[in-house]
């Protein structure tokens, strides 16, 4: 079977590339800047239990018709592009292949099935995070296997994920899950403007506190929803902002694991600032905004991360500590 990766960047290559290291026959579709990096340096793929593996042949094309004898599509474009990506893919793929959306957001899953209603689209999930290093080598800085809708499309790629050591965790129901993720991803703009890595950032309380912020605006509108995230860590989603505001020896104490992150590890959204390139931010969360607006109510922190990173895509923000930015939003 071939297996395509549709948006081949960070999580792309690092997903693929692991599947490629497993003996899946793997094709690459993205960017030529990714296309031209992988082929002067290859595919190198390493992460935080110090796994170092090399892929050492990549196909990697940089047009639709690659995804074309794809029976499985691992879609992995930013959320921005996926109606265009499914506009490209609807014409080239065959009628029986299988697409899952390994996206960040809510609704990219939806967005692909509108778009090849005679095709299985399943969403998922990537709960790790991928540092691009440059020079082919992408690393996982964080724990996690890959959260999917349960299908039983999905029975003949079971083996190959297993290999490739990121295993399929299947769900029923996939929204809390994806909810689950999101707020988590909650501190992806708090990293990005402080310009730390994880774990230094998550070291210090003020910084803490702005997403503690976040999630309890976040946590409050999905009650309101009738949403109840799933539970993808230790601590329940609920307790998670209690938990963020202590002080930093107590936190260290009784939640040493959240600080247990490679040194490496970074957030997409410092990656994509630090290239000029605009985030996801809308899709995060501005995805809090919207189903505040949805309940005719507000998301006042959420939507000032939201404008502090876009301000942030105009160049025009620097490094911003935790208690400007704790002030900032309010708290």
């Amino acid at each position: 079977m071939t297996i395509a990766v549709y948006g081949a960047g960070g999580i792309g290559c690092y997903v693929g590339g692991r599947l490629a290291a497993g003996g899946a026959d793997v094709v690459f579709i993205g960017r030529q800047r990714l296309a031209d990096e992988v082929a002067e340096h290859g595919l190198r793929l390493t992460d935080y239990l110090g796994a170092d593996l090399v892929v050492p042949a990549v196909r990697y094309e940089t047009t639709p018709t690659a995804a074309a004898d794809a029976e499985l599509v691992l879609v992995t474009v930013k959320s921005a592009g996926t109606a265009a990506a499914a506009d490209e893919l609807a014409s080239v793929l065959k009628p029986d292949a299988v697409v899952i959306s390994f996206q960040n957001g809510i609704r990219n899953g939806e967005v692909l099935q509108e778009r090849l209603p005679g095709h299985t689209v399943l969403t998922g999930m990537v709960p790790f995070n991928v540092l691009n290093r440059g020079g082919g080598v992408f690393h996982q800085g964080t724990e996690g296997a890959l959260d999917v809708q349960k299908h039983a499309a999905l029975q003949p790629y079971v083996a190959a994920f297993e290999r490739a050591g990121l295993p399929l965790k299947q769900h029923d129901e996939i929204l809390p899950v994806q909810w689950a993720k999101l707020l988590l991803n909650l501190n992806n703009p708090v990293n990005a403007l402080s310009d730390l890595p994880l774990r230094d950032e998550l070291a210090q309380r003020s910084y803490r506190r702005c997403l503690a912020a976040a999630q309890d605006e976040t946590l409050a509108l999905l009650k309101a929803a009738g949403i109840t995230p799933a539970r993808l860590t230790a601590v329940p989603a609920h307790r998670m902002p209690s938990l963020l505001r202590l002080p930093d020896f107590v936190f260290k104490r009784l939640a040493g694991k959240m600080l247990a992150i490679d040194p490496l590890a970074r957030t997409s959204m410092w990656e994509d600032l630090q290239a000029g390139r605009p985030t996801e931010i809308d899709y995060l969360n501005g995805e809090v905004v919207r189903l505040a607006e949805s309940l005719d109510r507000g998301a006042p922190v959420n939507a000032k991360l939201v404008e502090l990173i876009r301000t942030a895509e105009t160049g025009q923000t620097t490094a911003i500590p935790g208690p400007a930015l704790l002030k900032m939003l309010g708290c």
